[in-house]
């Protein structure tokens, strides 16, 4: 019997439209729609794994996909036909093939999220649910050096919403920061992995931070803290991007087609 493919999958997506990632029942969700176009293109419906689940309304500039199929379709016309059968707000990059046993999930080493907030007193109607509209004034260089006290591997159960179900907390963030292009300011942050609302709760923060609120460097004590309530409130979720996902690309093989 002819082993299956494992195709890596890597798609683009605008979440407002969807209740996150996730197949969820009685709501559209990105992973529903990507297995209808790809059932459409292969025939048969198969199983799919993401790199990581996205809330309700999150975007990606990428995000990964692994699939196994016994179908001979070239990467690059299932990128093509995938993308035909796809609605406008999902896109397909690239599809590789990839070792039995990888997993798009499970062999993540690291995410990068950006959070994208304009800082303008005029909303930007053409930004409507693509980022956040935050109209007090925002002094990144000094929510730039607060950003710092993030890096680094802490518990941040402070950082955790309170319904998460995950009970080991600790993360370790290698890179932080706040910077600001005219009125769009962008939250980034890097790490081995995210709590639920993790990146929103640190964002509401550090907001609270530019607003008055909380006092200049407060985060290692909430982060020592370990209570919710200390850190600030959860950024909308419209301003979340899942940007770059981490892998050892070396050890994927070398039977990719581009």
């Amino acid at each position: 019997m002819t082993e299956k493919r494992n195709l890596l999958l890597t798609i683009r997506y605008q979440g407002t439209a969807y209740h996150g990632f996730q197949v969820q029942k009685n709501a559209v969700t990105v992973a529903q729609t990507f297995q209808d176009a790809l059932e459409s293109v292969l025939g048969k419906r198969e199983d799919i794994k993401g790199c990581s689940r996205t809330d309700s309304g999150v975007h990606a500039n990428m995000f990964c996909v692994n699939v196994k199929t016994d179908s001979k379709i070239p990467c690059d016309a299932l990128v093509r036909a995938l993308n035909v059968k796809l609605p406008c707000d999902i896109a397909v990059q690239q599809c590789r093939e990839v070792r039995q046993d990888f997993h798009a999930r499970y062999d993540c080493k690291g995410k990068r999220y950006l959070y994208q907030i304009n800082n303008s007193p005029i909303k930007d109607p053409f930004a409507y649910r693509l980022v956040y509209d935050y109209r007090y004034p925002i002094d990144v260089e000094m929510c730039n050096r607060q950003c710092k006290d993030f890096i680094g591997t802490h518990d941040f159960s402070a950082f955790c919403a309170a319904n998460s179900s995950v009970e080991d907390h600790v993360r370790t963030i290698t890179d932080c920061g706040m910077v600001r292009n005219k009125e769009r300011v962008t939250f980034f942050v890097e790490g081995d992995g995210f709590l639920y609302n993790m990146v929103r709760i640190m964002v509401g923060t550090v907001l609270e931070i530019a607003a008055g609120i909380k006092a200049p460097g407060c985060i290692p004590a909430i982060i020592q803290g370990k209570d919710r309530a200390a850190a600030g409130a959860t950024a909308p979720a419209w301003g979340l991007y899942l940007d770059e996902v981490f892998y050892d690309w070396k050890s994927l093989d070398n039977t990719s087609e581009e």
